[in-house]
Parts: structure tokens; C-alpha cells; sequence
């Protein structure tokens, strides 16, 4: 517990609003389906799993509240930050487009994601470690799920193919951001709260790589490497033009009546 209780709270909050806002972001992005999948049963798992995203957030923005020590609370880190003090990676950003987009978005960012939170609920940092195990039980079935229809639709109709392999042609490049080291990242792996990034790239691939081959997509090859990366991409606060969009429409409330309660 020494090398936590060392570690400084600006990076360890930094860290945590990383976590936090990935899942606001992406929560935000597919509750934006909500009356518009294109049936019923995706209609009402897609709102559920925005649900679960938003629900993760908030455990983590929170966290990140205390730990900053200047008395921010997650609905006030999640609606008064202007968009270049968000840390999410660009990949959740990116527009839902059709719902082939939608899926692959989610299917990638899941593989990381359950990665990740396995990773977690070894950490030193004991409520890191709980809200981890909490979160992987919901993502373990965001993955299942995402994973079934990449393949199903992937290696479904011509039409269908065609644009799961559009989606991923699209989406690639921001993948290779969820797996750069930064120095956030090293003195909160040195503190034994999380792992680096770079250390998750094998099993992500290994998931990724399972499913496009079922669902007859080919792996995109290495290109990710010189795609977006963290140094330059949205966890230093360079945005795509897409989150302030999405700000606009998430913040309006609080930001029209601060404070206000119901």
C-alpha cells in the first residue's frame, strides 16, 4: 500500500477520469440509439447497456472526486468540464453511424475493456479493485453480445459483411491509442493500481482476432501502430470535433440550471 499512498493525486485522478470518462462518453453514445435501433430487443439492450456505462462512471468519477481532494463530485466532473479536460480515448467519440458502426465500436472497445477491468481487480488501490469486479460482470456480457453480432452480421448477407468490414476499416486506427503508455500510466502501474495499457494489447488481439476470423473479416494488420495514439489523441485533451457535440447535448441541463435538484 506504500507505493498508493506515494502516489500523486493529481496523477491518480488524472488516471481514474481516464477510466471514468471512457464510459461516459461510449454510455452517452449508445443511449443515443434509445427509440432508434432497428428492433425492439436492440432498442431496449442497447439502453441497458448504456445504463451499465453510465452506472461505472459514476462509481469512477467519483472516486476521482475524492482523490482530487477539491470537493468535484461526478455529476460535477461529468457536466461542468469543458471538452479538453476529458480523458476518454477518441475511439468512443466516434459517431454511431449505422448500426453495423455501432456494434464494431462496441466490440473493440469491449475487448479492451474487459481487459482491462480483469486486470483491475487485482490492484493494490482496494476500491479500484471493487468497482472493477463490479464492472466486469456487466461487460463480460457487453462482449458476449458485441462479439455474437460482429459474427452474425459479419458473416451474414453480402450487404451485411460489406459493412461490418466498412466499420472496422473506419474504426481501426483509433485503437492503437488504448494501448500507449504515458506517464500517468507508469506511476500508477509502478503504484500497482493498474497495469500499463501496452501490457493489454495480447489479449485484446487475441479476442479480436477469434472473432473477425468467425465472422470472415480480415485482420486490418498492424496500421493501428500509426494511427491515433494517446500522446496526441483525446486522454491529453485533443478531441475529435465529435465531443463537443456530445457535450452540448449531455451538459445542457446542468449547465442551464446549476445545481438544480428534483
Amino acid at each position: 500500500m506504500g507505493a498508493v499512498q506515494s502516489l500523486d493525486r493529481k496523477l491518480f485522478s488524472e488516471w481514474l477520469q481516464r477510466v471514468g470518462d471512457n464510459a461516459l462518453i461510449l454510455g452517452h453514445r449508445v443511449s443515443e440509439w434509445c427509440g432508434h435501433a432497428p428492433v425492439l430487443e436492440e432498442d431496449i439492450a442497447l439502453a441497458n447497456q448504456a445504463l451499465d456505462l453510465i452506472g461505472q462512471c459514476t462509481l469512477w468519477l467519483e472516486y476521482a472526486g475524492e482523490v482530487e481532494g477539491q470537493g468535484r463530485s461526478a455529476d460535477h466532473l461529468a457536466y461542468r468540464r469543458d471538452a479538453a479536460a476529458f480523458r476518454n480515448a477518441l475511439l468512443v467519440e466516434r459517431p454511431n453511424g449505422d448500426f453495423g458502426q455501432t456494434l464494431m465500436r462496441q466490440f473493440l472497445f469491449d475487448a479492451w475493456h474487459i481487459a482491462l477491468l480483469r486486470a483491475l481487480k487485482a490492484s493494490a488501490d482496494p476500491r479500484v479493485a471493487e468497482i472493477a469486479a463490479k464492472a466486469e460482470k456487466e461487460v463480460a456480457y457487453h462482449l458476449e453480445r458485441s462479439a455474437d453480432l460482429v459474427v452474425r452480421l459479419g458473416d451474414g448477407s453480402a450487404e451485411s459483411h460489406a459493412r461490418m468490414a466498412a466499420a472496422l476499416a473506419a474504426l481501426w486506427r483509433y485503437t492503437g491509442e488504448l494501448f500507449h503508455d504515458d506517464a500517468t500510466d507508469v506511476a500508477v502501474a509502478e503504484a500497482g493500481i493498474a497495469p500499463l495499457p501496452s501490457s493489454l494489447r495480447a489479449e485484446w488481439e487475441a479476442t479480436v482476432r477469434a472473432v473477425l476470423s468467425e465472422a470472415t473479416l480480415d485482420w486490418p494488420g498492424e496500421s493501428w501502430q500509426h494511427g491515433i495514439r494517446g500522446a496526441g489523441g483525446g486522454r491529453q485533451g485533443v478531441h475529435s470535433e465529435h465531443l463537443g457535440f456530445i457535450l452540448a447535448e449531455m451538459q445542457f441541463l446542468q449547465r442551464a440550471y446549476p445545481d438544480a435538484v428534483w
